[in-house]
This record gives C-alpha cells, structure tokens and sequence, in this order.
C-alpha cells in the first residue's frame, strides 16, 4: 500500500509541527514539502528535522496550489493554522477540490460544515482530536440523551486552562455545555473560567512548568441546590502528541472514505473512533 500523502497546514504553528513531525516518522504516511501559513509569517521555508517545508503564504495560494497538485498527485490537507483562517481555509480547500482533516477550533462551525456539503469532498471536522477524550465526550452525549434532566438542580463550574497563545475559548469545552444542558443544567459558553496566565497554571494549578506552552486542562464540577453532593470530571492533557495520534487515525479514516468514493460529507472523531 502507497502512503498516504499529507499536507500540513498552519506550519510553523507548534501544532501543526507537532502533527507534522509524527506524520514524518511514520511510515503510513507521507508528507508533501509545502504548507499553507499565515500572514502573518515571514519566510519562504521552515526546516523540521532534515525536512524543508515550503511555506505558502496567503497571497499565492490559489496560484501556487494547482502547481502542487499537479506535482505530488492527490493529498490530504490537515489544518491546524488560526481560528480566524478557519472558514476561509475550508472555502479554499472546497474551492480546489483538497479533503481535509480540520483540527482547528473557532470559526462558523455550521458555515463550515455547509461548504463541505455543498462541495465534491469529504472531511473531517472535529473540536478535539484526541480519541480518548472524544471518547469521553461520547459517554457524556449517552448520558444526555439516555437521562434527560439528571442533574436538574445542580450548578455547574467548567474551567479550562490552555497555553497562552491560544486563542480561542476550548472547542471541547464549548461541546461539553450541550451535553449537561440535556441533563437539567442551565450553563451557557460565557460561564466557562478561562485560564490563559503562566503565573497562575504554575503556582495555582500544577501545571507542570515545561507543558505550560502547551497544555489542556479541563475540570467539570456539579454541586447539588444543597450542596451535599458534588461531581467532578477532569481531563488533563500535557502536551500535543495525543491530538496529533489522533489526527493520524483521522487522516487514514478519510482516506478510506476517499477511496470508496464519498463526497459532500462530514464527518467527525466519533465516526474516527467507529471506524477504528
């Protein structure tokens, strides 16, 4: 079986690196020498282990990206660029017929689901890429929907600590209101407790000093009305590796839809997970 090709987007975002270096030491894959980068990057390379990476920047994609197709055959695009350069991006990849893997939060989620529907392809569009965490967030669904109002009457904290170049509140956090809303909690995105201060992961959490450039932590409590009974559900991730695993296991499920010649559909890290 050839490896499959891969384009990695939001180069030299510490993501996108990250996910592009395990596509490198793997041999089901290939990664092509050009990412797509934002304005805001000066350059025309980026150098990963003995790798060069072409960097194209906004201006010259849809000049330069025929040129590349024509060149490497048919590929892959992963994203993980700006949650800004989310809609446009996808309308790009639409535009030029590229199947792409979105592990970029932010942006008009509906919006972007609807040009992929609209559109010959096939993606993967999902908050989180990490397969244990959807795994979780597929119990809590199962719960919502299996016992509608089980916490009425209980308040709810969710928190949630990331890097401080993130820029966006948690994708994963934001999914997770709907699923206590089903279960008799009133919560709505603006409640989460965002945390984005070095200082404060360090001395008041135990964020471990070489993970806070990168960490998502993660902590769910309810409180009965009377506050004699309390849960709590947490998910601490240091580090990017688990959402570039992920993200590997979505690039091959893709594939495989690629292959069987699916278009126009949208699909997620559970349907990742089912088709493991």
């Amino acid at each position: 079986m050839h490896p499959i090709k891969i384009m990695a987007n939001g180069i030299p975002g510490n993501m996108a690196v990250t996910f592009a270096a395990h596509a490198i030491n793997d041999g089901r894959f290939a990664l092509i020498p050009y990412a797509l980068t934002g304005p805001e990057i000066t350059g025309a390379d980026y150098i990963l282990g003995s790798e060069s990476i072409r960097l194209i920047h906004p201006d010259e994609r849809d000049r330069v990206i025929p040129e590349i197709i024509t060149a490497e055959g048919a590929f892959i695009s992963v994203d993980f660029s700006h949650p800004a350069a989310v809609n446009h991006n996808a309308a790009f990849y639409c535009r030029h017929n590229l199947p792409f893997v979105m592990g970029t939060t932010g942006g008009q989620r509906q919006a972007l689901e609807d040009a992929v529907r609209l559109s010959s392809i096939p993606a993967v569009i999902a908050p989180n890429m990490a397969k244990q965490i959807v795994g979780f967030q597929t119990m809590m669904a199962y719960a919502a929907e299996m016992f509608p109002d089980l916490f009425k009457g209980y308040s709810l904290t969710i928190a949630e600590s990331h890097q401080k170049g993130k820029a966006d509140t948690s994708g994963t956090a934001k999914a997770m209101i709907g699923y206590f809303n089903a279960m008799g909690v009133p919560f709505s995105e603006h409640d989460i407790i965002k945390e984005r201060n070095p200082e404060v992961q360090r001395s008041k959490l135990g964020v471990p000093e070489e993970h806070l450039s990168g960490h998502a932590w993660h902590t769910y409590t309810l409180l009965s009305e009377d506050q004699t009974v309390s849960f709590s559900f947490s998910h601490n991730v240091n580090g990017r590796d688990v959402y570039a695993l992920g993200t590997l296991d979505a690039v091959v499920y893709l594939d495989a839809k690629i292959r069987q010649g699916v278009q126009g559909t949208v699909f997620d890290m559970i349907d990742v997970l089912k088709g493991l």
